[in-house]
């Protein structure tokens, strides 16, 4: 069995949201086309994950707050499991090594938001727990950053997280070709 993991494709992020990602509504998109497809196969076991900080007045993905919510067009259906977080890694202080391990999962396919943060945090730590993971990139916003006064656009910051995760801890496909690699 593989697992498909989601993560944090919440409300917070879209345009209206409190920290509102670059293309995050084209990237929520080439998700949603690939988790439609993968609950087709019964290969595939689908994790959602959700950041909420636990203080509820945080700035974003408060605690019980609208913007903590998943997006609907991805949120999860039937028995897939949702695990909250705390943390930018998925694995830290959650049960999710335990629920992926408890299926035989071997292989993971991580989607989500943000290409900087959770989504690299959690790709690594799954590489280095000895799971072969792959990346589907264009389902994965990012934001604009800023480092001493320079400004880093949100392209840039999601093509070295990409150039960085594909050196060393993933495979990365984009959604035509993840959805081609699907089909065999």
């Amino acid at each position: 069995m593989k697992g498909f993991i989601v993560i944090d494709l919440q409300n917070d992020y879209l345009p209206k949201g409190n920290i509102p990602l670059v293309n995050v509504e084209e990237s929520i998109k080439q998700a949603a086309t690939i988790l439609n497809k993968v609950r087709e196969n019964e290969d595939y076991f689908v994790v959602h994950v959700r950041h909420e900080f636990e203080d509820e007045n945080a700035p974003f993905l408060a605690k019980n707050s609208d913007g903590s919510k998943i997006v609907p067009i991805v949120e999860n259906k039937g028995d897939e499991v949702v695990i909250t977080k705390h943390h930018p890694n998925s694995f830290l202080e959650t049960n999710l090594h335990e629920v992926l391990t408890s299926k035989g999962i071997t292989d993971l396919t991580i989607v989500g938001a943000m290409a900087q943060t959770c989504v690299q945090g959690t790709v690594r730590a799954a590489s280095e727990l000895g799971y072969n993971v792959t990346v589907v990139y264009d389902a994965v916003p990012a934001r604009d950053l800023e480092f001493r006064g320079t400004v880093v656009p949100a392209k840039y910051v999601a093509l070295t997280v990409f150039a960085t995760l594909e050196f060393g801890y993933a495979k990365l496909l984009n959604t035509e070709e993840y959805l081609k690699h699907l089909q065999n």
